[in-house]
């Protein structure tokens, strides 16, 4: 068996597309929303779509598509992503909002004079809204993809 079998691998090359894709959708999506670049948001988690979401949902939904929606691969993948998805949301989102108003208040308190503490990053998570453009992109791409390998 070839080590190069890894990239027959329909299933990750899909989320792997999918999450390639929503990462870089985020710069375009940014610019056009703020009016700058930020080349940055390239390798970084956050911002619209969710390349966690986009990752998770083209592995579950290509799974799907190549062994069933019945069995159990397909499960592991629905699994594995509906714990992702909520992370993102959930948890992951709550603590980017706790960073948020943490900068503020180290702001505020110590507003004039010199601060030793590096700004905690905020865009941790992602709004419901952030995670569903992530799974429908996941979905999307796995489908095409499939569509392609028949």
């Amino acid at each position: 068996m070839s080590n190069l079998t890894i990239f027959a691998n329909h299933a990750l090359i899909a989320a792997l597309t999918g999450w390639v894709i929503a990462q870089l959708v985020k710069v375009p999506l940014h610019y056009l929303h703020a009016r700058q670049w930020n080349w940055s948001l390239l390798f970084t988690a956050g911002g619209m779509p969710s390349s966690h979401s986009a990752l998770v949902a083209g592995l579950a939904h290509c799974l799907g598509l190549l062994y069933g929606f019945d069995s159990p691969f397909y499960a592991i993948g629905f699994t594995v992503a509906m714990v992702v998805i909520y992370d993102a949301t959930g948890i992951r989102r709550q603590a980017g909002i706790h960073a948020q108003t943490i900068n503020k208040l180290v702001e505020e308190v110590f507003h004039g004079r010199p601060v030793t503490q590096t700004q905690l990053r905020e865009v941790l998570g992602h709004t419901p809204m952030e995670a569903l453009g992530g799974f429908i992109l996941g979905v999307v791409v796995a489908l095409l993809m499939w569509f392609v390998w028949r």
